[in-house]
């Protein structure tokens, strides 16, 4: 008997470690370009900083030292350095999953494998991911979608741990005019962040998101990303109480891209529903994710 097929495992080859993102290519690329309309730029990413933004505890505060200043020009006068003249450098620890980030295809395991079957035991202390690790995954040049859930409800945020549907997904795009594309990034407002910042920058692991069948939904619609203004993209408490459950639906099973932790409330205010989107990880060998700041021009 033959093994049963998983979502996209095999889809692009038995080696294939970028999953969904093998859907752009020129033609999709140069297609997103036309959607803008007015050049606006929208800065997705929060800031990275000790304070002040959604931290999770067990990953630690990011910390940025300086490795440079003022007090260090006498390391210059060998190279010639005269008073006056320096340079200020920094030192950068943070854990990969910070702030606004990107969770590479190797974030997750489900019965002991990551994206096309990969077994959860290639990823090392020091050498990381052998498989799917961040940097396989290159930039994402693609048109955007912003599902504005909390919009389309008419509040400012989605209440703590709601679990959005399907049929939630489908009528916000409807009533914003827009439908999902293969290749699309999914952009999806339940307000969290705004509640965040609202309630004197409490944090809080009940949140709502996703849930199983919107997973399901969006991964059938083969966009590349699911963004979100959350912690995770899907609802805490998790849906039917399955750990991980939307995690494993798009990363593992579809090698679907997760971006979490972005600032939505501009798009939302002006109404941009689509729009040219961009965001490069960093090319962090073997990372299970990667801080960034997306972009949309609307």
């Amino acid at each position: 008997m033959t093994e049963q097929k998983i979502g996209n495992w095999g889809r692009w080859g038995a080696d294939d470690e970028r999953g969904a993102l093998n859907l752009l290519d020129p033609g999709t690329t140069l297609a997103a370009t036309r959607v803008s309309r007015t050049g606006k730029v929208y800065p997705l990413g929060l800031p990275i900083q000790r304070a002040g933004i959604p931290l999770v505890d067990y990953r630690g505060t990011p910390q940025r030292l300086t490795l440079l200043n003022h007090l260090d020009e006498h390391m210059y006068e060998p190279y010639g350095g005269k008073p006056g003249v320096g340079c200020h450098e920094d030192v950068l620890t943070l854990a990969s999953h910070t702030s606004t980030h990107m969770d590479a295809l190797c974030h997750v395991y489900s019965d002991g494998r990551t994206y096309n079957g990969f077994g959860n035991d290639a990823m090392e202390t020091y050498g990381g991911a052998a498989r799917c690790g961040i940097e396989k995954a290159g930039p994402i040049v693609t048109r955007g979608v912003l599902i504005d859930v909390a919009g389309y409800k008419q509040v400012e945020w989605l209440e703590a741990g709601y679990v959005i549907t399907q049929e939630d997904l489908e009528n916000t795009l409807k009533s914003q005019g827009v439908q999902l594309q293969p290749g699309d990034a999914a952009l999806i407002r339940t307000g969290w962040v705004d509640w965040f910042f609202a309630n004197g920058q409490e944090m809080s692991l009940v949140q709502p998101g996703i849930g199983l069948e919107a997973a399901a939904f969006l991964a059938s619609r083969d966009v590349v990303a699911v963004c979100s203004d959350n912690t995770a993209v899907e609802a805490q408490p998790f849906d039917r109480d399955e750990f991980l459950g939307s995690h494993v639906e798009l990363l593992v099973r579809h090698g679907i891209y997760l971006i979490e932790h972005l600032n939505l409330s501009e798009l939302a205010a002006d109404r941009c529903h689509e729009f040219l989107f961009m965001v490069s990880p960093l090319r962090i060998t073997g990372a299970t994710a990667s801080p960034v700041n997306p972009v949309a021009v609307g």
